[in-house]
């Protein structure tokens, strides 16, 4: 069925309190959570339900940006308008429950104190999955590679004082010589001028962005993200109540051209290796990015999740590096270095923030654990920690040739993205093998996993071109035996659905 074909039972009314924009976008949610709009039904253009029910199509077309932020549609460029195959989990009702509304449990769930619906387990949790050779799973770390030995001796070194400091509370914003450390750190490694107040020690990068959230967002406030991104920090954004408007991607990262020119208090970028698709952001863009939020207000949120992983070329200045307004918001964290369980991350704010966001950080946590900080500071101090990541960019180098070089020999056919640096690479298949979601099942009978976009830490997959044949595979965590393993196990379900379909 064409979408501009659909007629819905939609009627505005004028003379309400509620806009006309909003009438629309309340009548679409009742729609699909009664389920007389399933998921991935087609809805109709913007110009034709604009006709039917009378209003301008500006009016309709703001209200299915409402509805796509939220959630409930996406858009498939050049084909029209869509039900979203995945909605909010606690909006779903069965048809058994429609009539069902007056419910304790509905009572209840209009005093919840967050606008966020809610859409189960977002984070990037994910237990190991038995009977796999090689299991390209993203955000996993190789055990092999944590300095176990140095650690241990650094902790008993730091014991030998601590009875003192385990037994007060810590500073808010970190250890002080470790904030001091990581500026130093900052400064001859990517080029970045901060003072040590400017920088705030957070428990990772969801941390990091909670932050962010908690200082900028509130009902209705609208939040600039890449589309795809990183769905755990879309997540929490909609928590708030922010209505996330999501910017297209291409093969350089967001298009500031798409950005809207209009009061956006915030923007979520990854522009060191774009998050899913792998993309680096080029310096004129970066630019570009940076006289936009000045001219319109807006503070920028950077991620720099993979800035130290970077095989082809030297690494771009960072957004904060090139900055001259005091917008820039930069995050990163030990995660990808020495592994997520350390949950320490920084973030360098402008200075105009730093007071605010000390108190609200004051009220998350009480501060970091000591211990872990006063480690990671002597690890930092005596060189250990620079000689460990020379020797990790060794290893993840060799690793992402070992796959680059399986996936040329065995699947010459498929398009690799994002190879260039950090340490998972986005996979297009060609049009003539199955959907990403059957090849994923395939490949787990021949002892590999690998991810469909819909099944990886990823929002608004829909928005990017050819996803359904999208795979995402990470490979940090993996030997290059194993990656070689893998391939051959994902070349050989290929092959299997190919005979299959003969």
């Amino acid at each position: 069925m064409r979408a501009h074909a659909v007629h819905l039972p939609i009627h505005v009314d004028p003379t309400l309190d509620s806009t006309l924009q909003a009438q629309i976008v309340a009548q679409m949610r009742a729609l699909i959570e009664h389920h007389l709009l399933p998921p991935g039904a087609p809805v109709p253009a913007t110009r034709d339900l604009g006709r039917q029910i009378g209003v301008s199509r500006n009016t309709v077309t703001a209200a299915y940006e409402e509805l796509i932020a939220q959630g409930y549609l996406y858009t498939e460029r050049a084909v029209g308008t869509f039900v979203a195959k995945t909605l909010p989990d606690t909006l779903i009702r069965s048809p058994d429950s429609i009539d069902d509304l007056r419910s304790g449990a509905e009572h209840r769930a209009l005093n919840l104190p967050l606008p966020y619906g809610g859409r189960g387990l977002t984070g990037l949790h994910r237990p190991a999955q038995p009977g796999l050779a090689a299991d390209f799973v993203f955000g996993r770390a190789d055990p092999r590679s944590f300095p176990e030995r140095i650690w241990r001796k650094l902790i008993v070194e730091c014991l030998g004082g601590a009875a003192e400091r385990m037994s007060e509370y810590s500073h808010p914003a970190g250890l002080p010589e470790l904030r001091q450390l990581i500026v130093n750190h900052l400064a001859t490694t990517r080029g970045m001028v901060a003072s040590t107040e400017q920088l705030l020690l957070v428990a990772g990068f969801q941390q990091g962005i909670d932050l962010v959230a908690h200082l900028f967002v509130g009902t209705r406030t609208p939040v600039v993200m890449e589309a795809p991104t990183y769905r755990g920090a879309a997540f929490l954004f909609e928590s708030y109540g922010a209505q996330v408007i999501p910017v297209a991607v291409d093969a350089h990262g967001v298009d500031v051209r798409q950005l809207p020119q209009r009061r956006v208090k915030l923007v979520y970028v990854t522009p060191s290796h774009q998050f899913p698709t792998g993309g680096t952001m080029p310096l004129h863009r970066r630019l570009a990015l940076l006289e936009w939020a000045a001219r319109n207000g807006a503070y920028i949120l950077e991620i720099d999740y993979d800035a130290d992983y970077r095989y082809e070329g030297a690494p771009l200045p960072t957004l904060q590096s090139l900055d001259r307004n005091g917008c820039v918001i930069y995050v990163n964290s030990f995660t990808r270095t020495l592994g997520p369980g350390l949950r320490i991350g920084y973030m360098l704010l402008p200075r105009d923030l730093v007071r605010t966001a000390v108190t609200i950080k004051s009220l998350m946590d009480n501060g970091l654990p000591w211990l872990e900080q006063a480690t990671l500071a002597q690890f930092i101090r005596d060189g250990s920690y620079d000689t460990h990541l020379r020797r990790l960019r060794t290893a993840h180098e060799a690793r992402r040739n070992a796959l680059v070089g399986a996936l040329r020999t065995r699947l010459p056919e498929v398009r690799v993205q994002g190879a260039d640096a950090g340490q998972h690479v986005l996979l297009r298949l060609p049009e003539s093998c199955p959907p990403a979601v059957e090849v994923q099942a395939a490949a787990r009978s021949f002892g590999t996993g690998v991810y469909p976009l819909s099944d990886s830490p990823v929002w608004f997959h829909e928005l990017l071109p050819g996803h359904e044949r999208c795979l995402m595979l990470g490979y940090g965590h993996l030997a290059e035996e194993q990656i070689e393993r893998g391939i051959e196990g994902l070349a050989q379900a290929l092959d299997s659905r190919a005979d299959s379909r003969q």
